[in-house]
């Protein structure tokens, strides 16, 4: 059975040992900067709490279920969960099965959240399908874009159910789901229909649409730009960015506009001459 120990309140006891033997000869400038070597020093130092084993040794024989069992009661009991059982964890790629098979088992955000992570920096083949779960059913939000970020290299994969549950979908789900259909490879009126709707729709978040459109890079959505970009109401801002989705997307608007009045206008011109 893994101990759950609080390794980085060992780690702390350590360094104040380190400032104690070096009083006088390292300022603690200097020994904020060696905090990543001494991290390292203190994972191969053998601890009696450890049956004298290392922390960067100790976690390696024990299977990932063990593990992820590990990590969820230091989070129930609110131990610090140490970056050795962390990378442990990463380590047993041949296991992260268990890891996906893991997901939802437990009610515990904090433990989802973790192991999304683990998987981001495995750079695992996720479930497209659970993720999405993961991203519009009732999760906190860090958890929806977490999974969102991680579905845009997926998005083919779920573009159907996307485009077919999209007008069911809460306003901030639908954030969400635009976000990952402008990942979509493919370009296809369901997806287009969709990115330029939420664009014209939402005015309250014209650079997010906008970069969206930007992104998926389907040439159609110039004229729909050049007609919001054209209001003399718009920000200049928001100007901007639509002026950056249209260069990216093949054109060039060198109108001249008269943004004097915009306040963030002003702080940037202001920004600019004292530069000069």
């Amino acid at each position: 059975m893994i101990k759950i120990l609080d390794l980085d309140g060992l780690f702390d006891e350590y360094i104040k040992s380190y400032v104690y033997e070096n009083v006088g000869k390292v300022n603690p400038e200097e020994i904020e900067n060696q905090i990543p070597v001494l991290y390292s020093k203190f994972g191969e130092e053998k601890l009696k709490e450890l049956d004298g084993k290392t922390p960067s040794s100790y976690y390696k024989d024990f299977s990932m279920q063990e593990l992820i069992g590990a990590l969820l009661t230091h989070i129930e009991k609110e131990v610090s969960v140490s970056d050795f059982l962390c990378e442990a964890i990463i380590s047993k790629k041949e296991e992260v099965s268990v890891l996906i098979n893991a997901l939802g088992d437990d009610n515990n955000e904090q433990f989802t959240l973790y192991l999304m992570n683990f998987l981001s920096d495995m750079n695992a083949d996720i479930p497209p399908e659970r993720f999405l779960d993961l991203a519009l059913l009732d999760y906190s939000e860090p958890i929806k874009e977490l999974a969102t970020e991680m579905l845009t290299k997926k998005a083919d994969k779920v573009k159907e159910r996307l485009v077919s549950e999209f007008s069911s979908l809460t306003e901030k789900n639908k954030e969400y789901a635009v976000e990952i259909l402008s990942n979509v490879k493919l370009k296809e009126d369901a997806v287009f229909d969709i990115l330029v709707k939420e664009f014209v729709r939402r005015a309250d978040k014209i650079p997010y649409y906008a970069s969206l459109l930007a992104k998926y890079g389907d040439e159609r959505a110039v004229p729909f730009i050049k007609t919001v970009i054209e209001d003399e109401k718009i920000s200049y801002a928001d100007f901007e960015e639509l002026r950056f989705a249209l260069e990216v997307l093949g054109e060039v608007y060198d109108k001249e506009r008269d943004f004097s009045k915009d306040k963030f206008y002003n702080k940037i011109k202001g920004k600019r001459s004292t530069l000069r």
